[in-house]
């Protein structure tokens, strides 16, 4: 089932509204690597939440890409765009403290380190699976389109996606495959 229309024209525009679309990102500009994100988790048959979370999953920063479009006080704004739980996805993903995170993340009982605040909590299940297959749709996009991002991390993020398999739907686990191995 695909995302609300409705909220990804609101997303869009509040991308929009926050320079996304001037952003320098490989691929041409962030906002056109968000709706990729956004594409590939609607044809990995992704549930509509964690499309619109693919869609702004950049909204607070990353690990990876520190520049932030919202400051956290403003997570409110996102949320009446997109709805709570696709807002709680996007900070789940922007929290993400990748080297602390990473080697545990398959645990069932694995901590999730929170780069914001410094604390750790065990993701449910579900959590723990829509950060999965996100990551998958991020790093498979950015690596289809930069060569050199392939050739420098492709062998680590195989590694990391292999050990993370059992959380991955097939349809992402099978790019990860042709993206990293290829």
């Amino acid at each position: 089932m695909p995302a609300s229309p409705g909220a990804v024209e609101r997303a869009v525009a509040l991308l929009r509204g926050l320079g996304a679309a001037d952003i320098a990102h490989p691929g041409g500009t962030l906002l056109a690597h968000l709706r990729r994100v956004q594409r590939q988790l609607a044809a990995w048959d992704a549930r509509p939440a964690l499309q619109l979370a693919g869609l702004c999953h950049a909204f607070y920063g990353t690990d990876g890409f520190p520049e932030a479009l919202l400051p956290l006080d403003r997570r409110g704004e996102l949320a009446a765009a997109v709805g709570a739980e696709a807002e709680s996805l996007v900070y789940l993903y922007a929290s993400c403290d990748r080297g602390a995170t990473y080697p545990t993340l398959a645990d069932a009982d694995g901590p999730f380190h929170d780069r914001f605040t410094g604390l750790s909590h065990v993701p449910e299940p579900q959590g723990r699976r829509d950060f999965a297959e996100l990551s998958a749709a991020n790093e498979t996009d950015l690596a289809r389109l930069d060569p050199a991002f392939r050739d420098q991390w492709g062998s680590e993020l195989l590694g990391l996606f292999t050990r993370v398999r059992p959380l991955l739907s097939q349809p992402a686990w099978s790019d990860c495959q042709e993206v990293f191995a290829g």
